[in-house]
């Protein structure tokens, strides 16, 4: 791929930028396009990408609108996007993301990460296994890890460490040697239709998989198991909360390990530390060094993220978009803050997704004292009539305090909030405010 031409529609997504990163560490030449410049799209530019944020044809850069450039785009792009439309015209070979990372990868020794949560911080979390061992890697994560920061680590060419994702049955595009499946909440249900659909998909997914399948035990499939809560193949007992982590002892088919220590918080956290332990070991990598790697990690990048905590204010900056992360994350807050109220500032992602988990998304949120909603974030979508942020709200209980604001209002808001605990959540551009937030806070 050395003397290569790349163009990237789509470019500053987190899945899109990583692969991007990757071609220019080989020498390739990349282009691409966003809707908006961002941190990703300025640190890609500096490596040496030419990017455009005008979706004009005119705005392609000539040395890109060769037949012979190869386009990467990510399936959030809509079908009548002008410069899709110009390459698939033109006669370009034209892939979508997932394809292509299946292409890059086909040759190496992959691990890959599914579920519907959890991907990216199991993902980090083995590639900072694979650091801290000096075993030679490749990494695409879907988040920028907090040490590092970048979504792209790259040591070596032979194994490559990926999230597999379920959106648009992306993962069916791997082939990996070994994978784990997190968990099979149902998502998506724009693209499947149905939770068992999404099963469907799990299952052929693991039918991919040439030599180990990883399972957290409540997954419904067959293969080596791990879990936090009971007896599996490799499990974790005795969790005492210790500092912003966990103590814990640690059981495996090769060995006890006892009094290692977590450095993050969130009990599925320690969960997704222990899927990756699984990956690691059934891969190769000595569990002796593998538990002194525990306490070391960093954090990824709006996976609850400590932004500000003093006297007065604590503010935690997450990812989370569907039911299921905000009652891992409330919990959280509730075993490190028992005694405090607690605030949520929310900006629910897609409409699909608010429409078919109203009910639940009211439930999560309703267990804060005050929330706050944005508008939600469309992503790639049309609105849907009485599918709003105002609708959300009257489901929430009227025992709490809920106001919906735009995000020109926000900062405002914030200024309002009563409870010294306030969490920041949604998978949109909601993570642009947190530094104003901060600000505002101190």
């Amino acid at each position: 791929m050395q003397n290569s031409t790349f163009y990237f529609i789509g470019i500053g997504g987190i899945g899109m930028s990583s692969i991007a990163r990757y071609l220019i560490g080989l020498g390739a030449k990349v282009g691409g396009y966003d809707k908006t410049p961002s941190a990703i799209t300025a640190s890609l530019v500096d490596n040496g990408a030419c990017i455009t944020f005008d979706e004009g044809v005119a705005a392609i850069p000539s040395a890109f609108k060769q037949k012979e450039t190869r386009v990467i785009f990510t399936p959030a792009i809509p079908a009548n996007h002008s410069q899709l439309q110009f390459y698939q015209k033109q006669g370009n070979n034209l892939l979508k993301r997932a394809a292509f990372l299946g292409e890059i990868t086909k040759e190496m020794s992959t691990l890959a990460v599914a579920g519907t949560h959890g991907k990216t911080t199991t993902t980090s979390i083995l590639a900072h296994f694979f650091l801290c061992l000096d075993s030679p890697f490749t990494a695409f994560v879907g988040g920028v890890m907090n040490a590092q920061q970048t979504n792209l680590i790259s040591t070596g060419n032979r194994v490559a460490l990926v999230e597999a994702d379920e959106f648009d049955r992306s993962f069916l595009a791997l082939s990996p040697k070994i994978a784990c499946i997190t968990s099979t909440d149902a998502d998506h249900l724009d693209i499947y239709g149905t939770a068992e659909e999404l099963s469907d998909s799990y299952r052929a997914f693991g039918e991919r998989v040439s030599d180990v399948l990883v399972l957290e035990k409540r997954v419904p499939l067959d293969g080596v198991t791990y879990s936090i809560y009971e007896k599996a193949d490799y499990f974790i007992t005795a969790i005492r909360p210790e500092g912003f982590g966990y103590r814990f002892d640690l059981q495996s088919p090769k060995g006890s390990y006892d009094d290692l220590y977590f450095s993050q918080l969130g009990l599925h956290n320690l969960s997704n530390a222990l899927a990756a332990f699984a990956m690691a070991s059934e891969f190769g990598l000595k569990e002796q060094l593998l538990t002194k790697a525990f306490g070391s990690f960093e954090g990824v990048n709006r996976r609850l993220q400590l932004i500000v905590e003093n006297d007065q204010h604590v503010l935690i900056d997450d990812y989370a978009h569907h039911p299921t992360e905000i009652n891992a994350v409330f919990e959280t807050l509730e075993n490190a803050y028992p005694d405090e109220q607690k605030s949520v500032i929310f900006q629910p992602h897609l409409f699909t997704r608010t429409r078919d988990f109203m009910d639940d998304f009211a439930a999560s949120l309703s267990q804060f004292d005050e929330v706050i909603l944005l508008s939600i974030y469309p992503a790639r979508e049309l609105p849907i009539p009485g599918v709003d942020a105002e609708a959300l709200a009257k489901k929430i209980d009227s025992k709490k305090t809920v106001t919906v604001v735009e995000k020109d209002q926000l900062l405002q808001r914030v200024k309002g909030l009563t409870p010294r605990v306030k969490v920041v959540l949604g998978a949109g551009d909601i993570g642009l405010e947190v530094e104003k937030i901060k600000q505002i806070l101190a």
